[in-house]
């Protein structure tokens, strides 16, 4: 009885605590801090700019996809790509596309990135990694470029065709223009996706991604299902 009680008492202060008041006022603690947290997020010492849920995440599917190829946009200082390749040694399969249209010389070079200089959503830029996942037997892509709703409109139309069937396109940072960060930031990555799946795109939010309670990208793990 006495143990019943305990557990009784934990499983109320945990609902409290998973409150969404509680969670969205850390998350915007955590997000504010910039310079004290995501900021100084390294892998091997490159800056990563990401929520460390969401890089675990990553990982947990790519060793449940094992994709020939994960296309990213926005490649930064290259940590994230340098992370995801570094999963994809230890799972022995994969390699990585990731655009950006600053060309720097020091991001970390490895056999499994293939770096791409330019907009995500030139034409040409669309065409040649259509063309470098052609032979891709399963294709993963991460949004991470211009937060602007337009931009990333864009970039979901163009490469979500190239996602295969049960896996995903991830829209990162739905998280600002208050939801909950940045209030005041305007239509940016969560609205993108508000419209993408009103047009009916062969997709389904994935909630189980955000068991981690804070992620940057609420309601952007995005799981292709049959046409």
């Amino acid at each position: 009885m006495r143990l019943a009680r305990i557990r009784r008492r934990l499983a109320r202060s945990l609902t409290e605590w998973r409150a969404p008041a509680r969670v969205d006022a850390f998350h915007r603690l955590y997000y504010d801090d910039f310079h004290q947290t995501w900021a100084q997020t390294l892998w091997l010492g490159t800056r990563a700019f990401k929520c460390p849920f969401d890089l675990w995440m990553y990982q947990e599917l790519l060793a449940a996809i094992r994709p020939d190829l994960l296309v990213e946009t926005g490649t930064a200082a290259g940590g994230s790509a340098l992370f995801l390749a570094s999963c994809m040694d230890m799972l022995g399969n994969g390699r990585i596309v990731t655009i950006d249209i600053n060309d720097r010389a020091d991001r970390p070079q490895h056999d499994r990135i293939t770096y791409v200089h330019g907009s995500s959503v030139d034409p040409e830029v669309v065409d040649r990694v259509r063309g470098l996942a052609a032979d891709a037997r399963a294709v993963i892509v991460v949004l991470d470029s211009d937060h602007r709703r337009d931009h990333v409109l864009a970039e979901m139309r163009a490469y979500s065709t190239l996602v295969t069937q049960g896996s995903y396109l991830i829209v990162e940072d739905t998280n600002v223009n208050g939801h909950p960060v940045l209030p005041d930031f305007g239509p940016g990555p969560h609205e993108a996706v508000e419209t993408f799946l009103a047009e009916g795109a062969p997709f389904v939010r994935d909630r189980s991604c955000e068991r981690f309670l804070m992620t940057f990208n609420p309601g952007g793990y995005l799981r292709r299902e049959e046409d």
